[in-house]
């Protein structure tokens, strides 16, 4: 709370006192006997601008919800809707089985995540080991063919755009 006197003529009418707590400022004026006589009662004053002030405060009201791990896994399954995976040819190399989902229209609508691939391999009845899926995928990378970047839930992947060759190059 900030006290500031303005205009201290004890005679005349011009005294003015300026009260300010936190955001909210009120502002006395008159004759000097008047405001003094005000300021006297000061702690009332300060209930009632409170008062006063209160119906101005917005009101926020916080709600916080928590999950347990037992709640998400059981949430996550009934809410997680079936996917629709492309079915593609069959193949020995998994860096072709992974151009082909990438090139399906399954592929190229949003990047996708190393689980979702696999799920799609699997639906094609596609089966690689671990490191072969992986040195693929690396493999795709490196030749340019497929982009690859870090997000929150992991690496995502994602066809990459083919670059037009002008005559000059």
């Amino acid at each position: 709370m900030a006290l500031q006197k303005k205009g201290v003529d004890k005679n005349g009418e011009a005294f003015s006192l300026r009260i300010k707590i936190g955001e909210y400022e009120v502002e006395l004026s008159g004759a000097h006997t008047e405001v003094m006589a005000t300021a006297e009662s000061l702690p009332d004053l300060i209930a009632n601008v409170n008062r006063a002030f209160e119906s101005a405060k917005p009101k926020t009201v916080a709600t916080i919800t928590v999950k347990t791990a037992e709640e998400t896994k059981h949430e996550k399954t009934a809410e997680t809707p079936a996917q629709n995976y492309p079915k593609i040819e069959a193949t020995e190399r998994a860096d072709q089985a992974v151009l082909r989902l990438l090139e399906s229209a399954w592929g190229k609508w949003r990047p996708r995540t190393v689980e979702e691939l696999k799920e799609a391999l699997t639906e094609s009845d596609l089966k690689f080991s671990e490191r072969a899926f992986v040195s693929a995928l690396d493999k795709l990378v490196k030749k340019g063919q497929v982009r690859r970047w870090n997000t929150n839930t992991g690496f995502v992947y994602i066809l990459a755009e083919q670059k037009m060759k002008f005559k000059g190059e």
